[in-house]
């Protein structure tokens, strides 16, 4: 099993006439993500990898029943793209568009509050690199390779150290059941806490890796909810334990601003509600290893019984 999508899972691509967009739509379509049609205003009535293009969404969503959508454009008009996605009935959408207005993505948290819980869009990014279900879908840029498909479920502000996670647990025969991109951004679609809560109620999940890095208050509140919620073990890495004060690192939200947002300050947040720190990002996977042999689990769907299995 899997959250958020699967091999099923109707997806549009937002911007797929784009060069990035035609890229990266190319490798999820052999990767075996079901991409059914791609949105540009003014393009609809083209072909572009064998997908229709659609004018707008809501075109796009009328005519093939899609549930997904991930985003290719441009930062000026990613926002306005995210809110069309949301009234075109898409239930999980990926950003990847870096470099969106802070206060575009603030008009973007206002505007889903109009709906309803039950209706609401998943919104994943700005800024990310996406989400895997290995062997069954990916909706994002990550190289698919490197993912084992397994009961680890991992959500990571950075992408690159996501796949470093990814990486170390194939070496180790440890698959992952989905990986998700929250980005690096400071106003994000959702958080730690909200992805814990769906690894929590996955069966086929058995741990959870979180990794993080300075800036920002997700990590604590991401640790008050895995204390009082989680029954599932949970490892963590948090990126710039030797970042002084004041220095943004890479993303755009990393950067301390106020007490509790350093790496040493999260990790000690994080280890004192129970969850299991990786010292530095080379021992991830064999934190991992330990901690699910001391839950017995390394045995379970968290090992793969295939360790040389890459794309599907």
């Amino acid at each position: 099993m899997a959250i958020l999508i699967d091999e099923h899972t109707r997806v549009v691509v937002q911007g797929i006439t784009g060069r990035i967009g035609r890229f990266h739509t190319e490798e999820m379509i052999d990767y075996g993500t079901n991409v059914v049609a791609g949105v540009t205003p003014g393009k609809g009535g083209e072909h572009v990898l064998g997908a229709p293009v659609f004018n707008t969404m809501k075109d796009a969503v009328a005519a093939t029943g899609a549930g997904a959508s991930i985003v290719f454009v441009p930062a000026p008009f990613a926002a306005d793209s995210i809110m069309e996605a949301a009234d075109a009935g898409i239930r999980f959408c990926v950003c990847i568009t870096d470099g969106i207005p802070m206060q575009d993505m603030m008009r973007v948290k206002r505007y889903m509050r109009r709906y309803k819980a039950q209706q609401k869009m998943t919104l994943t990014g700005p800024n990310c690199a996406g989400t895997i279900s290995p062997g069954r879908a990916l909706l994002g840029i990550m190289p698919g390779h490197i993912y084992l498909p397994g009961g680890v479920g991992v959500i990571g502000r950075s992408g690159t150290l996501s796949y470093e996670a990814a990486s170390q647990m194939k070496a180790l025969g440890i698959g992952v059941s989905t990986s998700v991109g929250i980005g690096g951004d400071p106003v994000n679609g959702t958080s730690f806490r909200d992805h814990l809560e769906l690894f929590e109620a996955d069966p086929d999940t058995d741990a959870v890796v979180m990794v993080g890095e300075i800036g920002g208050p997700q990590e604590a509140e991401a640790a008050e909810y895995a204390r009082d919620h989680m029954t599932k073990p949970v490892i963590a890495y948090i990126a710039g334990l030797s970042a002084p004060k004041g220095r943004k690192m890479g993303h755009a939200g990393a950067i301390v601003s106020t007490v509790g947002e350093s790496a040493q300050e999260k990790t000690e947040i994080l280890a004192a509600a129970g969850i299991t720190m990786a010292p530095n990002p080379s021992c991830i996977g064999e934190t991992v290893a330990r901690v699910l042999a001391e839950h017995g689990l390394l045995g379970g769907s968290s090992r793969a019984a295939n360790p040389g299995v890459g794309r599907p």
